[in-house]
């Protein structure tokens, strides 16, 4: 497994796994499981969650999912914006990992920006280092100018910022990629295939045909083609889990690169951060 290098020196692999959307229909709860233990299995050892997902449902099949292989795993977690202020962050925090049935979480992300000022996000956050529960935070769907704003009000201790990034969704390569890498913080891409459904291309197309691949794989693959870039697909069976994996060992060419970028063109100016 590639791994990304964290600001605190720490290795994790480029491709985890996410879980949007998991844990939610009990008919699925067995193949879920089966899927995220085979991920595992496969070097996919970072899991993001979140406490909104399914109301914290998801977050609690991954606790059973993963009960007795917990120190295989980098857990992922995020905590709501209205939930990130004094005290309120501190009561999200063990309450997620009540349901993630662990004692602490390797890394605790501010879901977006909310109400609560930045200064008081940081030091809640770096109270639950101090007190065990969590080894590192950092943000989700921080643009340009929300990461300035999170270093002015102390937040140098960020260990990722976690975007929607793929082929359709490049804006962030203007001016926010560029200055998370100046500051050695890595990427986290969510929806990296674009949730399953990316348009049609001649490049991918052509570029899977070549590679013996699918075109979801080639969009993987090239989100993965940056060494600061860790993505965060999901998979809810195993043969999806597999599928994703294979494409971590597809080397794009600069022939492969041009052509994806002639279908999805890189930023040529600002443009506000996309989410979900």
């Amino acid at each position: 497994m590639r791994t990304v290098t964290l600001p605190d020196q720490t290795a994790v692999p480029a491709l985890g796994q996410g879980t949007w959307r998991m844990g939610e229909d009990a008919r699925q709860r067995k193949q879920e499981i089966a899927a995220l233990r085979a991920g595992l299995d496969l070097g996919m050892t970072l899991i993001d969650t979140a406490e909104m997902y399914g109301d914290g449902s998801t977050e609690t099949l991954l606790g059973e999912a993963f009960a007795g292989v917990r120190d295989r795993i980098f857990l992922v977690s995020k905590v709501y914006p209205q939930n990130a202020g004094r005290g309120r962050i501190e009561r999200a925090c063990e309450a997620s990992l009540q349901r993630l049935n662990t004692d602490h979480l390797d890394l605790y992300l501010l879901h977006w920006r909310g109400p609560v000022p930045l200064a008081e996000t940081v030091e809640g956050m770096e109270a639950l280092i101090q007190a065990g529960k969590i080894r590192r935070w950092g943000v989700s769907n921080f643009d340009h100018g929300d990461m300035e704003q999170l270093f002015r009000a102390g937040g140098e201790a960020c260990a990722t910022n976690q975007i929607l990034y793929n082929v359709t969704e490049r804006g962030a390569e203007f001016d926010l990629l560029p200055e998370l890498s100046k500051r050695h913080i890595p990427t986290m891409a969510y929806s990296p295939i674009g949730q399953g459904r990316l348009p049609a291309s001649p490049a991918l197309s052509a570029i899977a045909a070549r590679h013996d691949a699918t075109t979801f794989q080639v969009a993987l693959a090239w989100a993965l083609r940056d060494p600061t870039v860790i993505a965060i697909p999901k998979a809810a069976t195993e043969a999806h889990v597999n599928d994703n994996r294979r494409a971590l060992d597809l080397v794009l060419t600069a022939e492969d690169l041009a052509a994806i970028n002639a279908d999805f063109p890189a930023p040529t100016r600002k443009t506000r951060l996309a989410m979900l």
